[in-house]
């Protein structure tokens, strides 16, 4: 009989019984380590969250391609909003952007801070650039008219050394396109939303004697014969065209 309750024991070991004096496992619960807090979990939770905001980051700011931008902010203005408890102020933005090279565009934002409405005012503005043709990449090929509302702008070729004659945002809006010499007259509004509005129209209307001649299917030095020029000049000022 005591040779048989000793054969007993090594047999309650090797079938996974708890020695004498350890805690007793919980029922319907496994072992520690597949899905509890001090397991290899395999989901990867921490690091898929970072390895997001590592792309976002990252994402940020190669929205330009890598180009160097040239942001002007023109206007700045307090604004509210009448809600029930009361009024809520904020900040509207606007900006130009421009690339310094015949590429320009304009936007505006809200936000409570000024900050983040400048911020959205850029994002806006890069999303809506325009390219513009230059001659000799200092000033515009021909004069052009704009009008936008109230008001109207006038913009005009100007030889080498006139510099930028232009009010504010007008100003503004020459810095960033890249020209140098140019003389603008602006009449019926003070307002710089139309008074940009009203540039980039009259921007929109530029064009160069490479376009027009593809147009109409001619040679740039014929169409530059037709003001007045003689052959030789026309052939030099042809060759000189760039845009």
């Amino acid at each position: 009989m005591a040779d048989e309750v000793q054969n007993e024991a090594p047999v309650a070991e090797q079938a996974g019984a708890a020695p004498e004096g350890a805690p007793a496992p919980r029922e319907g619960r496994g072992p520690r380590g597949g899905r509890g807090r001090g397991g290899n979990d395999n989901r990867g939770g921490n690091n898929r969250g970072r390895n997001d905001r590592n792309r976002r980051d990252n994402r940020g700011g190669s929205d330009d391609g890598g180009e160097e931008l040239v942001e002007k902010l023109v206007h700045i203005n307090r604004v509210s909003k009448t809600v029930k408890g009361g009024k809520r102020f904020g900040f509207a933005a606007l900006v130009v952007v421009g690339d310094g090279s015949g590429r320009v565009g304009f936007g505006h934002g809200k936000a409570r801070e000024v900050p983040e409405a400048i911020s959205k005012a850029t994002a806006s503005a890069k999303k809506a650039m325009i390219r513009v043709a230059l001659k000799d990449g200092r000033t515009l090929h021909h004069d052009g008219l704009g009008h936008f509302g109230a008001g109207r702008v006038t913009v005009r070729s100007a030889p080498p050394g006139t510099g930028i004659i232009a009010g504010g945002p007008m100003r503004a809006v020459f810095e960033s396109l890249g020209v140098h010499d140019v003389v603008t007259k602006s009449v019926g509004t003070s307002n710089p939303y139309n008074m940009i509005r009203a540039t980039f129209e009259a921007l929109k209307d530029q064009t160069s004697p490479r376009s027009v001649a593809q147009r109409r299917g001619k040679k740039i030095a014929d169409l530059l014969r037709r003001g007045g020029a003689t052959a030789e000049v026309a052939e030099a000022d042809a060759a000189a065209v760039v845009e």
